[in-house]
Parts: structure tokens; sequence; C-alpha cells
């Protein structure tokens, strides 16, 4: 069995949207989280401006959602902050390879970025596990989610990292409530008192200390509706694991990676 990697860039431009989500989400009714405590967040942004969240999954290696991307900026990844508004004190590092799911879609929406050097490892800078199998969470697992998104619908995006705890949905409801746009393959739903709303798609869904979603979606101008649960990339679909330099043929169904290099594609 090889191990599998990361996403090598086929495509230059993403597809746009076409259903009636908010693909721009961040934290409402969620708290401060303690600073550093969640060591794997970073801050993606443009231009110096927060636009997305996303995390470590390796001192090289960022997971975020692909529609942050949008084919022709050049984005810098933020990793061991707390406050941004400290701009003296961030930690810029600059993307190498931008590497979403070369047939993204809303049930796609999945993104590596390789940093062009490898960031130390610290005490505020730490990497997240992702899932061994590709096993669903069990529905009403309580799980949690983060980042510098608005603080409600209409807010500013916060300075600091903010957090809020949320549940695992059946996947049946989730159907019932987004329709064609809900694959139970490939996402996760969620409900709770907070969530993601507009400002930070990107970040993880972690369940029992992994990273089992990457924020996806959620309603559009009204990401605090309880009809309308917010949305997360399913990430054990990719299978997405440690990354190596070695080069391997796929094996079994397609939906996985192959290595090379330091690079993959999904096969």
């Amino acid at each position: 069995m090889m191990t599998i990697i990361s996403l090598l860039l086929l495509a230059s431009l993403l597809p746009h949207l076409t259903f009636t989500a908010d693909v721009d989400v961040g934290i409402v009714n969620g708290r401060e989280a303690k600073p550093h405590s969640r060591p794997y967040m970073v801050s993606i942004q443009l231009n110096e401006r927060h636009i997305c969240g996303g995390f470590l999954i390796s001192d090289q290696w960022v997971l975020t959602a692909a529609h942050c991307w949008k084919g022709n900026v050049i984005l810098t990844v933020v990793v061991g902050a707390h406050d941004l508004s400290n701009s003296m004190s961030l930690n810029h590092s600059s993307v190498k390879n931008y590497i979403p799911h070369p047939d993204y879609k809303p049930k796609n929406d999945i993104m590596l970025l390789m940093l062009y050097k490898k960031v130390r490892l610290n005490n505020n800078v730490g990497l997240i596990s992702l899932p061994k199998d590709s096993k669903n969470v069990n529905v009403d697992t309580l799980c949690s989610v983060a980042g510098w998104g608005r603080l409600w619908i209409n807010g500013s995006p916060s300075n600091h990292l903010m957090e809020a705890n949320v549940t695992i949905l059946n996947h049946k409801k989730c159907k019932r409530k987004w329709g064609s746009s809900y694959s139970a393959l490939k996402m996760i739903c969620v409900y709770g008192g907070g969530g993601s709303c507009k400002g930070d798609s990107g970040g993880p869904l972690v369940c029992n200390n992994v990273a089992v979603g990457v924020v996806s979606f959620t309603e559009v101008n009204n990401c605090d509706l309880p009809k309308r649960p917010n949305v997360y990339t399913k990430i054990s679909t990719f299978h997405i694991s440690k990354l190596n330099k070695t080069c391997t043929l796929p094996k079994g169904d397609s939906g996985g990676l192959l290595v090379c290099n330091s690079m993959a594609i999904f096969y």
C-alpha cells in the first residue's frame, strides 16, 4: 500500500459555484480561543489581509478550501498567529504551489498549498492529524471549528482566533436541507449554537483532535440560520496522509492521490 501525499496543480483557474450558498465562511456565536491552543491554524492572506483559514498537516503543507484561491492571485500563509492585528509579530510564508482538486466543484472543495520553505515547529506552530480511514464520524459527535472570520452575519472579521463547538448532523437530515448541493460521500454537516460564517473558509472541523473536514459553505447572507446547517468537505474521501518524496502507481478505486517527488495528482 502506498503512502499518499498531496495534489498536483492541474488547473490554473477554478470554476464558479452556481448554488445559493455562501462559500466565504468564518465563526459566529463563538468564543476567543486560548492563544496558540490551536497551533495548526493558519491565516491565508491576500495583500496582507486575511481571506481564509487553513491548517498545517506537515511542516511544508497547508490544507484549505479550493474556493479560497481564484487562480490568478498570490497568497501568503501566516503561521503561529493568534492576534492578526499585531502585524509586526506575524510570520508570513510564501506559497510555492497551489494545488486545488482538478475537478473542483462544491463537492471537491479542497486544496493543498505547498510552502516555499518548511516552517519551524514549536509551541505556537504545530500540526494536526488527518483521518486514518474513511469511516464517517458518528452522528451527534461534539466537534469544534475555529477561524478569524466574522463574529456575526454583518460584522467585521475578528483579529483574534475564535472557536465554536458544533455537532455532527445526520446525512439524511442535511440532504433534506441542502438537496442536490450536498453529497454524503464527500461532505459533512454540522449544527449548533455557533459555527462557520462569512470570512473564514478553509479551516478544519476538528473531532477528537483529528481534522475531519474543511469549512466549505453555508447559507448565503444568513450563516446563522438553523434550517441550513454548515457544510464541510470530508477529508477522508481524498485519502490525504503523510507527505514524502516517493512516486508509486495507485491501486484500487479512483479518488486518491498519486505521489511523485513531493507532488501528486488525483487518481
